[in-house]
């Protein structure tokens, strides 16, 4: 399988922070979900992705280009948190401007976008709301045929109705299985619904940034578990199943790497399957300690 992005080894450094040496990859007709706490890095490597960084170590392929690459860009739509057009623009001209700049500019299409999310062609981006800003960023990211869409935090703060709508569209932007999405978010209950694979950005006791695992989403939710036991419970498990244990004065709560492994030793212990926000809380309360 293809991979639309492929990074190996990346590191950037900065005087108070290291992010990496990572690995990740997009491979083509999936998407891939970016998680981790605040400060870990996501956005940078985002960035380093698109070249708009500069990498300190390490190799980074985008759509078989080095990042920066201006044919490989032309096929990258891109979705910030804050980067939102001039305030007294509107979408029609926001549409003449970006049709200048996209060979492959579509402008039924930017419409069709448009009206589906029902955004008023002339009215001024200072009088949208957050979620229609951002439902206009994602039409012009998608109006120019890309083949691969990385998104930061492009769902955070919607009401749910519309993070639904989005979830809908991005389904069905790979369902041409040569486009593939990365998206950075915080909101994981949208990652078990759409993404493929998940890759979590650690921040680590030291503050700096590092690839803990990319996964597949469906075997990370079926292998890891959230157990509730008794203290004496506890001392029967191998030590390799334990991630992290929080200690009650009664009980105890752990995250589990085999959850299969733990119910086969603890048959009448409480286990279930861990979601990617339990894994996410408890790798930090790991750290934190």
């Amino acid at each position: 399988m293809e991979n639309l992005v492929e990074a190996r080894g990346l590191c950037k450094n900065w005087p108070r922070f290291t992010l990496g040496p990572m690995d990740l990859t997009v491979p083509a007709g999936s998407i891939v979900g970016l998680v981790g706490e605040n400060g870990a890095g996501k956005t940078t490597t985002l960035k380093l992705l698109l070249g708009i960084l500069r990498a300190d170590g390490g190799s980074v392929r985008l759509l078989g280009s080095e990042p920066g690459d201006r044919e490989a860009l032309a096929q990258v739509g891109v979705v910030f948190e804050d980067a939102f057009f001039h305030q007294s623009l509107c979408p029609e001209q926001i549409g003449g401007v970006l049709a200048k700049v996209y060979r492959t500019w579509d402008a039924p299409l930017y419409k069709e976008y448009c009206e589906r999310f029902g955004l008023p062609g002339r009215q001024p981006i200072r009088e949208f709301s957050r979620g229609m800003r951002m439902k206009l960023s994602l039409s012009a990211a998608l109006a120019h045929h890309p083949r691969l869409l990385i998104l930061d935090e492009a769902t955070s703060g919607l009401d749910p109705v519309v993070r639904g709508e989005m979830l809908d569209l991005f389904l069905e932007f790979i369902q041409d299985e040569s486009r593939g999405i990365l998206m950075s978010t915080h909101i994981t209950g949208d990652l078990e619904k759409v993404a493929d694979e998940v890759a979590y950005l650690h921040r680590d006791g030291q503050g700096n940034g590092r690839m803990l695992f990319q996964r597949n989403k469906d075997e990370l939710l079926e292998q890891y578990g959230l157990l509730r036991c008794s203290h004496e419970d506890v001392q029967r498990l191998p030590g390799e199943l334990l991630v992290h244990l929080r200690q009650g004065a009664y009980s105890c709560e752990a995250l589990v790497s085999d959850r299969a492994a733990v119910i086969r030793c603890l048959p009448n212990a409480v286990c279930d399957p861990a979601s990617i926000e339990d894994i996410m809380r408890f790798y930090a309360g790991r750290d934190a300690e």
